[in-house]
């Protein structure tokens, strides 16, 4: 199981501080090393969305404890939802 957070923009999220934004990328860059991010990106055109998390994790609890970690959640610039993701793909005969 891999788990989706999406990241929507909170009523402050035009206000972050580029320290805010140094922070972020650093947890990415960090989540990347430690083998548990699969991908990330921002969302062009959609109102309210950020971006989102791909998470590689043991349990729901630590995808959680990322979740909670992020930079932009602590800071209070964005919320998230937190979806369990479960991939399709030739291996596992795209879930059929």
């Amino acid at each position: 199981m891999m788990y989706m957070m999406m990241i929507e923009k909170s009523k402050t999220y035009n206000r972050m501080t580029k320290k805010v934004v140094t922070e972020h990328v650093e947890n990415i860059r960090k989540l990347d090393d430690e083998g548990k991010l699969e991908i990330c990106g921002v969302f062009k055109g959609y109102p309210g969305m950020a971006g989102m998390y791909i998470l590689k994790t043991q349990s729901r609890q630590e995808a959680e404890e990322i979740c909670n970690a992020e930079p932009l959640v602590m800071g209070g610039y964005a919320t998230y939802k937190l979806i369990d993701f479960q991939i399709a793909n030739r291996e596992n005969n795209y879930l059929l």
